[in-house]
């Protein structure tokens, strides 16, 4: 499957444009990730857009949410990607079999709670722009427990599992955020 392929079937099932704003940032966080880390990027930058797909149909419930997405994508993307996008709720029992969707869950759950940290910053600032948000003031909000506290601030810390300390993670994500900033509205 092709990026474009994948943003129309993700257009499909997701309906709300805030989650398919935040597909979009994940998606570019994936990307920008794996060319630090050497991965494939097209596979990194589809798991992160795909991620969320059944959302809409799941709600918020945990224990669906990655495993219908598993059955729309079944088919369309290898299988370490498959089991990342099930694997990255942890609430809903999957267990991945390949070890090389075990990297890319780590990735995917870090890139998923820093787009929301970074979205959350924006937010905050005065022009609510992302141009506005600096790497110190992401790390002073990843402190503070009380600000975007469905940020889950342990997710965040798996880059650390994939070798990369949060703060050079953190200024990856922001910059490729900041790259899709046009398109997620920010």
């Amino acid at each position: 499957m092709d990026r474009g392929e994948a943003f129309e079937l993700l257009k499909k099932h997701l309906k709300n444009d805030r989650m398919v704003k935040h597909c979009l940032a994940v998606e570019a966080i994936m990307r920008a990730v794996a060319r630090v880390l050497g991965e494939e990027e097209e596979t990194w930058g589809l798991v992160g857009l795909l991620h969320d797909i059944d959302y809409d149909e799941v709600g918020q419930d945990p224990s669906r949410h990655g495993l219908k997405a598993l059955e729309i994508l079944e088919g369309k993307l290898p299988l370490h990607a498959l089991e990342a996008i099930a694997g990255h709720n942890e609430h809903n029992g999957f267990k991945a079999i390949n070890p090389a969707a075990e990297r890319l869950t780590h990735a995917l759950r870090a890139a998923d709670h820093a787009s929301g940290l970074i979205i959350a910053t924006a937010l905050v600032m005065p022009s609510k722009k992302l141009a506005e948000v600096k790497l110190e003031s992401l790390l002073r909000k990843f402190r503070q427990k009380d600000f975007a506290r469905g940020v889950d601030r342990d997710r965040l810390k798996e880059c650390e599992l994939l070798g990369l300390k949060l703060e050079d993670f953190l200024a990856t994500a922001l910059e490729a955020t900041n790259q899709v900033a046009e398109c997620i509205g920010l």
